[in-house]
């Protein structure tokens, strides 16, 4: 490591547009419009589940570009969190980031990039052991990881190449698949608008364990907005990973002005994106089915096989080669949203290691100008959970963690204004104080729903930050000790 290097600043606006944009689109987006319509099961309130999606992201990225205004910082929201609390609750944000929350979502997507290879190699890339100890999928996972960390430790300019090129292609794929997907729709011999419009607003939470429908739940009153509550968490996850361009400030050319518009030109894009794929699913595919049905039409959305509502819908305009075409798409979809992920994540731990809070190593620069410690360790530590396979428990135990944390950054904005006045705020918080004020009601009463309805995750992602405090004291303590 060369300890007199320094980070480059070479990140301009298209390119931190893309990596809002490559980061947000992985996965999700072909998968959870299955458990929505399990838990509402109409069309009416699938879409709008989206499209509340789409806004509260839209409010928390427009909020957070004041903050990325004011402090143009590598680390992003740590340096928020630390700004507007204290440096115990920037440290608490860093520690559930490397611990879970990036690392945990590396390894997530990196799996999934392994799972839709699978698809077209069956034979050599499969779940099954491999020399007795790891499966051909989790060494491809890793194989992923060790590649792009490999790319983002030879500088941000090959990095921002790949990012450019694959989010590039994943926006021409996705936005080609909606649009093909509604035009074909529109054929009233291949379309189910209809079928769909004859309840469009009927909302029933489907009741079924082990491939068969127990019962089926009628919502209205509280019940309906606590069931729009609990599916509205897959969609904030496939809408999440928007704030990882607040990480990469120290990189970019001009931070106060383009990680404002990145963030607000991302997410804009990425909810829009959405909404129309999940009206292509809608003119393409009857939200309800039954979990035993033969054939694709007849399980719907809700029990599409294996919950690839974007493979079901394909299927439904090519035909056979469906599957494959899909998998080819979520793969590009997810190697351009690793190396997003990847690129960003390690500037938190680079930002915390300068304030003495992580591995001093991790706040040193490499030659070709990026933090390589902190993206090996980053990579060591999300090759580590797929080999563990935990990753996707530890997700679900962090969304609750993850929104409190949104909800701290948030009020951060209006604690700021009266700490530090005369900051200057080259943006200000759309809406402010109203619309930030609205968000945070509805992401604590979110919080207060999964508390209700989802308690064991929702305490074990507490736990898991709560774990952090001794660190914290035990690094302090350490760097104390160094000092003297």
């Amino acid at each position: 490591m060369e300890k007199n290097q320094q980070l480059k600043k070479e990140i301009g606006l298209l390119d931190a547009s893309m990596i809002v944009i490559g980061s947000m689109i992985g996965s999700g987006i072909f998968i959870v419009s299955a458990d929505v319509t399990r838990n509402l099961g109409s069309p009416g309130y699938l879409l709008l589940t989206w499209i509340i999606t789409g806004i509260i992201t839209l409010i928390s990225a427009l909020s957070y570009g004041e903050l990325a205004g004011m402090m143009p910082n590598a680390g992003g929201q740590y340096v928020y969190l630390r700004e507007a609390y204290n440096p115990l609750v920037g440290f608490l944000f860093g520690w559930t980031t490397f611990l879970v929350i990036e690392t945990g979502t590396i390894a997530a997507v990196a799996v999934a990039f392994a799972k839709y290879t699978g698809v077209l190699l069956p034979d050599l890339i499969n779940d099954q052991p491999f020399l007795g100890f790891f499966s051909t999928q989790q060494f491809l996972a890793i194989a992923l990881i060790a590649f792009l960390t490999f790319i983002n430790l030879k500088g941000v300019k090959n990095a921002k190449i790949v990012q450019l090129i694959f989010t590039v292609t994943k926006i021409g794929a996705l936005l080609g698949l909606a649009v093909v997907g509604i035009i074909v729709g529109l054929n009233p011999d291949k379309g189910v608008w209809a079928i769909n419009a004859i309840d469009f607003w009927s909302p029933v939470k489907i009741i079924w364990e082990k491939g068969k429908i127990i019962d089926y739940e009628y919502l209205s009153g509280i019940g309906l907005w606590s069931a729009v509550g609990l599916a509205l968490i897959g969609p904030l996850f496939s809408s999440s990973a928007w704030n990882n361009v607040t990480y990469i400030a120290g990189e970019m050319k001009n931070p106060k002005r383009d990680i404002p518009l990145s963030l607000l030109y991302g997410t804009l894009t990425v909810s829009a994106l959405y909404i129309l794929a999940n009206v292509a699913y809608l003119m393409l595919l009857p939200v309800q089915g039954h979990p035993n049905a033969p054939d694709t039409l007849s399980r719907g959305i809700m029990f599409a096989t294996n919950d690839r509502v974007g493979t079901a819908a394909a299927e439904m305009i090519f035909g056979n080669p469906a599957a494959i075409i899909m998998a080819v798409f979520i793969m590009i979809s997810t190697f351009g949203c690793n190396n997003g992920i990847i690129l960003s994540g390690a500037r938190v731990y680079y930002a915390m290691a300068k304030n003495g809070l992580f591995f001093k190593k991790a706040g040193e620069i490499n030659k070709n100008g990026v933090p390589g410690f902190s993206l090996i360790i980053q990579g060591v530590w999300a090759s580590l959970l797929c080999l563990s396979g935990t990753y996707g428990d530890l997700l679900d135990y962090t969304v609750f963690s993850i929104l409190v944390f949104y909800i701290l950054t948030i009020g951060g904005v209006f604690i700021l204004r009266k700490k530090q006045p005369d900051t200057p705020r080259p943006y200000k918080a759309f809406g402010y104080p109203l619309i930030p004020a609205i968000y945070l009601i509805f992401a604590a009463g979110l919080c207060v729903n999964l508390l209700i309805y989802k308690p064991i995750p929702s305490w074990a992602g507490v736990g898991i930050v709560a774990l952090g405090i001794p660190v914290f004291y035990i690094w302090k303590k350490m760097e104390k000790k160094t000092e003297e």
